[in-house]
């Protein structure tokens, strides 16, 4: 399918990190992609975030979070589940844009659950009414590591 650019960014619209991705399902509500890590090695919480490590992303537009799947680069074993509470990605055509919100929840595979930067999201500045989507979104994803749902295949109807 096609190639496509993703680009995160903060709080005030800037860009904070950008890479490429190749398309696997493109649906009027969501976008699944495949993507490669593309920084240097990186421990992280227990887990080796290796460069070029197999990615499967998926990003909607009508939810306050994208879900990555995190494979090894050498066997492709599941590393776990990185996923980041947002407001809903901008999908255009070649291009998704994400603002990213700060709170991060990391699902290991055996199911344990880690809440990442609750400090840094407590200093955005940021309305209530976005706040409170921010943890409904946190929420949302908590109980959906709770029931074994996830995988971005499963989120895209695969």
């Amino acid at each position: 399918m096609d190639d496509v650019t993703v680009i995160k960014l903060n709080t005030a619209r800037q860009e904070t990190w950008r890479y490429s991705g190749r398309i696997l399902v493109k649906k009027p509500e969501l976008v699944l992609l495949e993507a490669r890590f593309n920084r240097p090695d990186t421990p992280f919480h227990d887990i080796l975030l290796g460069l070029n490590d197999r990615f499967l992303e998926v990003y909607f537009s009508q939810r306050w979070y994208n879900i990555f799947e995190i494979h090894d680069r050498a066997d492709d074993r599941l590393k776990g589940w990185y996923c980041n509470v947002t407001l809903p990605a901008e999908i255009r055509s070649g291009r998704i844009t994400y603002v990213d919100l700060a709170l991060d929840l990391l699902v290991y595979p055996d199911g344990r659950q880690l809440v990442l930067d609750e400090d840094e999201f407590a200093a955005l500045e940021i309305d209530d009414p976005t706040r409170q989507g921010a943890r409904r979104a946190l929420a949302e994803l908590a109980c959906l590591a709770a029931s074994g749902q996830l995988s971005p295949l499963a989120q895209a109807g695969i």
